[in-house]
């Protein structure tokens, strides 16, 4: 199975950048500045480059909040930088030893289950078989340390 890895819509992240409201209401944090390790940005979905300043913001990958609508800190390059459109696995997902995964259905319900932490050599068959359930409509990535949200993985469209 083919699949797609679903970064941050580049109209969001540039409504952040500008000032825009995070999921809590306020604007991202500014100033932080990367070593070059351990800060993945949501958007181009490779890490900030070291010595870059990045934003700290809070974020929810659903359209409402409700019970299943995990809210928690993100990054996010401080200047444009593209949207992640490439083939396979992105950079942010290559650098950590497992991933935390999990399948929602498409009324943005976790299928229980689905969540497990998963090396990161595996880390595509695994959301590969998950959407192989007609039950699951995506597979969230969440850091398996922290539980930041990474990115959205859903089923290729074909043809």
């Amino acid at each position: 199975m083919d699949l797609t890895f679903e970064a941050l819509e580049s109209g969001l992240a540039e409504d952040l950048r500008r000032g825009g409201p995070d999921a809590n209401g306020q604007p991202a944090e500014r100033g932080a500045v990367s070593d070059g390790d351990g800060v993945p940005c949501r958007h181009c979905l490779a890490h900030v480059p070291a010595g870059r300043e990045y934003l700290i913001l809070a974020h929810r990958p659903f359209p409402a909040p409700q019970p299943y609508a995990e809210t928690g800190p993100i990054f996010l390059c401080a200047d444009d930088c593209g949207r992640w459109e490439g083939a396979g696995v992105p950079p942010i997902l290559t650098t950590s030893p497992d991933y935390l995964l999990k399948g929602y259905s498409s009324d943005h319900r976790i299928v229980y289950g689905t969540g497990r932490v998963v090396a990161a050599a595996a880390l595509a068959g695994y959301a590969a078989g998950l959407l192989e359930d007609p039950r699951v409509a995506f597979v969230d990535v969440r850091s398996a340390r922290n539980n930041c949200f990474q990115c959205r993985i859903r089923r290729a469209l074909s043809g």
